[in-house]
């Protein structure tokens, strides 16, 4: 397991709600989580999941995911990635996720129909 890779069993909780939300307020970390949310594994590469950052950027975002208890670093074959917690966001805060993601393509869709 690479030294940046938190084990399982030492994760961890999600955050107060406070700084969950505060997490999930800044676009870019929604995208981050809605591309992660709509992956069937709940996991992707670093890379996958942002475009027109610069590395520096994006790896202050995910530390800030990882930080609220969103996010878990893990390898994705050859590259460095993360793992959605959907479980435990959905234990810390029932719903939270998923009317999220329900909002965002409601939004999405009202876009599309412009």
């Amino acid at each position: 397991m690479p030294p940046w890779e938190i084990p399982s069993d030492q994760l961890p909780p999600v955050a107060a709600v406070q700084k969950l939300l505060r997490a999930l307020a800044d676009p870019v970390r929604l995208e981050m989580v809605r591309r992660l949310a709509a992956d069937p594994a709940g996991e992707a590469p670093c890379s996958d999941l942002y475009e027109g950052l610069n590395k520096s950027t994006a790896t202050h975002h995910f530390k800030i995911l990882v930080e609220a208890g969103a996010f878990r670093p893990v390898m994705v074959g050859p590259s460095r990635g993360h793992r959605l917690r959907r479980d435990a966001l959905q234990e810390a805060a029932p719903g939270l996720l998923d009317a999220l993601m329900g909002a965002l393509a409601r939004q999405q869709d009202a876009r599309g129909a412009e």
